[in-house]
Parts: C-alpha cells; sequence; structure tokens
C-alpha cells in the first residue's frame, strides 16, 4: 500500500510541483482507498431565465402564482427544451428546479455577487459574507481555493469584480482573459523557456517530461494508467488552442482571421476556453471549485454573442422575450442558453471518461447552473431557476423536474435552501447560508432541501 505523503515527500518535482503534484495525490488517494471531496462548477449566465425556458414538452409549465403544492416529473423519458437539449444524454443525473424565490437580493437587471450569496449586494458594493463557491473552495482548496472565470461586454477588460466574494467585503477576481487565467493556473512551470513554448503554443507537458518518467516509474500499473487520463486533461491547453468553437466554421460574420480562442476577442471563443481551462484545473486537483460567470453584472448583461450568429445584445434580447407578436429574441434566448448547456455537456463527456474510485470523477462533481437575474429581465427574484447535473455520489436523486409552492405558501423555499444544500454536500454546512426574506417564514430559508437526496 502507499503512503502518499511519503511518496509525495521523496520525490522531488522541481517546477512541475503545482501542475503534478495534485494529480499523483489524487492517483495515491485511489490507491489507499480514500475518497476525494466533491467537485463543484457553478456556471452563472447573465440576464435571467424565463422559467418556461427549462420546462419538457409533456409537462405541464404551471405559472408560479398558480403553484400551491410541491409536484415533481421524471425527465428520464422527457423530450428535453431547447436549452437543454445539449445535456440529453445526462438526464438520469439532471435536475431542474422552480420556483425557489430570492427576494433578500437586489433584482433588476443583475443581483451580481447576490446570485450565490443570497444577499443584497448592492452591486458589489455590500459584500456581506462569502459567496457559496468560495465556502465550498475555502473547506476543501487545491492549489487555488477558487478558480473564477468569465467573459464581460468589454473584450479589452482583465479583470471583474462581479460574481463571487471569499468573504465580507472581499470580492473576487474574475479572470476574463483565458491567457492571463491560463498563467495563474500553470505560471509556475511557464517561465522561462516554458513561457516562451507556451507563447508558441506547444504542449505544456513537455517541460515536465523528467519529473513524470520518474513519478511514474514508482507507481504501479493501474496507477500508471490513472495518472496517464488525468494527465491527459492538459493536452487541450495549447495543443488545440486553434481549435474553434463547434459551430463556429458555420457562421459566416465570425471573423475567420480569430483562430486562437486563448486570445480571440469573440464571445464564444473565450468561453470555450474558459470551459476548457476549468475542467482541466478540476480534474488536475488544481481547485475543487471553479466559477464561470458568462456576462454577469452591469454592463456585462448586455454582451453579445456574435460567434453565434447574433448580433442583438443580450439587453434587448431581454426586453424582447415575451414580445407575443415576435420570437426573435425567445430564440436568440435559447440559442445562447443552449451553447452554455453545450460547454457544460462537453465538461461531463470529459469526466467521464477520468477513472476515480469505483467510477469516475464525473460521479464524484456537481454542476450549478443559474442566472444571476433571477426570472424576468427586470427582476423582482420572486422566482429564481436552477439546473443541478450530477447525482454527488448516488447521494442526489437526479432525473427530475421539480416545483416548489409559490412564495410564501407553506412548502415555499427560497435560494439560501438550495445553497446550504450544496454546502451540506460539501461537507461545509452551515445550517441557514446568505441573509433572510424578512417576509417569509425563517424556516423556509433553511437547508438542505430534503426533496434532492435519495
Amino acid at each position: 500500500m502507499l503512503n502518499r505523503r511519503r511518496f509525495l515527500n521523496r520525490l522531488s518535482l522541481c517546477a512541475s510541483a503545482p501542475v503534478l503534484a495534485p494529480l499523483l495525490d489524487r492517483v495515491l488517494l485511489g490507491a489507499e482507498g480514500g475518497k476525494p471531496p466533491l467537485r463543484f462548477l457553478f456556471v452563472v449566465e447573465g440576464n435571467s431565465v424565463p422559467p418556461k425556458q427549462l420546462c419538457p414538452a409533456g409537462i405541464p409549465f404551471v405559472e408560479r402564482e398558480q403553484r400551491n403544492a410541491f409536484t415533481e416529473h421524471s425527465l428520464l423519458d422527457a423530450e428535453l427544451p431547447t436549452a437543454l437539449k445539449p445535456v440529453a444524454a445526462y438526464r438520469d443525473r439532471l435536475t431542474v428546479i422552480q420556483g425557489l424565490s430570492g427576494r433578500m437580493c437586489s433584482g433588476g437587471h443583475s443581483s451580481d455577487h447576490g446570485a450565490l450569496g443570497a444577499y443584497h449586494a448592492n452591486h458589489g458594493r455590500n459584500l456581506q459574507a462569502a459567496t457559496v463557491d468560495c465556502v465550498i473552495g475555502q473547506a476543501h482548496p487545491g492549489i487555488h481555493e477558487n478558480l473564477v472565470l468569465g467573459i464581460s461586454s468589454d473584450a479589452d477588460k482583465v479583470v471583474d469584480f462581479n460574481c463571487s466574494a471569499s468573504g465580507r467585503g472581499r470580492s473576487r477576481a474574475t479572470l476574463l482573459h483565458p491567457s492571463v487565467a491560463y498563467t495563474q493556473l500553470f505560471g509556475a512551470v511557464a517561465k522561462g523557456e516554458a513561457g516562451a513554448a507556451f507563447q508558441a503554443r506547444r504542449h505544456l507537458l513537455d517541460h515536465m517530461r523528467g519529473d513524470i518518467r520518474r513519478a511514474r516509474s514508482a507507481l504501479g500499473s493501474l496507477e500508471k494508467e490513472k495518472m496517464d487520463a488525468y494527465l491527459s486533461s492538459f493536452e487541450t491547453l495549447g495543443t488545440t488552442s486553434q481549435r474553434l468553437v463547434e459551430a463556429r466554421d458555420r457562421i459566416a460574420k465570425v471573423d475567420p482571421g480569430m483562430t486562437d480562442k486563448y486570445s480571440s476577442q469573440v464571445e464564444t471563443d473565450r468561453l470555450d476556453a474558459h470551459f476548457e481551462l476549468a475542467t482541466a484545473a478540476l480534474i488536475g486537483g488544481m481547485t475543487n471549485c471553479a466559477t464561470i460567470a458568462s456576462g454577469v453584472g452591469f454592463p456585462n448583461f448586455n454582451i453579445t454573442f456574435t460567434g453565434l450568429g447574433i448580433q442583438t445584445g443580450k439587453h434587448p434580447i431581454g426586453h424582447a422575450l415575451y414580445n407575443e407578436d415576435d420570437t426573435t429574441g425567445w430564440d436568440q434566448s435559447q440559442k445562447i442558453r443552449a451553447f452554455h448547456f453545450q460547454l457544460i455537456a462537453r465538461t461531463m463527456d470529459k469526466l467521464k471518461t477520468m477513472p476515480e474510485g469505483g467510477g469516475t470523477m464525473l460521479d464524484n462533481t456537481v454542476i450549478v447552473y443559474l442566472s444571476d437575474g433571477a426570472e424576468t429581465h427586470h427582476s423582482r427574484c420572486f422566482e429564481w431557476p436552477f439546473v443541478v447535473l450530477g447525482n454527488a455520489s448516488g447521494r442526489l436523486k437526479a432525473g427530475r423536474y421539480l416545483q416548489f409552492p409559490d412564495y410564501g405558501l407553506k412548502g415555499h423555499r427560497t435560494i439560501n435552501a438550495l445553497h446550504e444544500t450544496l454546502l451540506h454536500l460539501a461537507g461545509a454546512s452551515q445550517g441557514l447560508f446568505g441573509s433572510l426574506d424578512p417576509n417569509l417564514d425563517k424556516d423556509m430559508h433553511r437547508g438542505p432541501l430534503e426533496q434532492l437526496f435519495v
């Protein structure tokens, strides 16, 4: 039986340590029969999620005001809506949650930090506590407690402070340029010759060959196979930076000269790269909690998804969502949302190939999708749709569409309770997370949500 601490102390990894040590630690943890902490990926999209866009065909959509009791429907045989079709292969791990309120947040165009903090953040000027992603990251840190990546309406902006907070009054930086995020994650091995090689888009692992060779020679055959699988997660970083998003070659309006998504001005390329980086960081043990903020906060909610052939910003799209005479805004909104779930599905596909314990890394990963603007363009936060992907090693009862009772009615719950559910899964329960809505019973805020568990 391998002893992780003794093995890692004995093995000198030099500059490769920040990347290679977490991988080896995970391999050896499995050899000793240990269990890694649950990983989380939060995907926050700006500018609201109309609840009806998440309702499958064949399942009756009930307007919020008519929901008098908790109801659930199976998703296993349901025809998923446009936005969720990219994750159809994972419907048995899919949970759609309707009816949670978040009136303690600011609403309007964006609740920014409030979406993950369950409090009124006042556009980042009043950060009352750590957001749920940072609490999880602090409880189970990798090399980095958290990785927060995102895209904004300003392609030249390098960082923003719009989504996550590590504590009271401490906003966490959202890295907006994939190349900057790459440097933060892998900068320890991207200096000097390695840094120059990265600029030439050479393979990151080329500079770790000696350390990798020595580490592999000390492992058993099964552990070698696992280590090689983990290392493969980095192969897309640098070697495939010329690859465009899947739809790119079909969209004539995108500048064909922009072929490098790590420095591209096209928002879909940057979002694609961020998902790629977040996936590699989770697989490599660089972090156990990553957040991707897509056009979150003011004025980022007006980002334009030109990479999808859409020339209208999300702000006017939001205003057009409920135009009964013209469904263009509704269709564009669904197209943008489906692109996000296409990238989520790709992450899940990759995690499914990574062996871990008696299964794969996908078994030990939970992905949470939400908007920073709740249910409507000018939100009042009476309803906040969520999509959860993953079964948390069999602890979550997935494959369901859930509707909670309307605001204030018996059985109604708030976003606080869902965030506390995630903290409970992560072993970082607080009992009561975030601020209270003074118009609701305190118990409506408490978690976890028992309806989500097996």
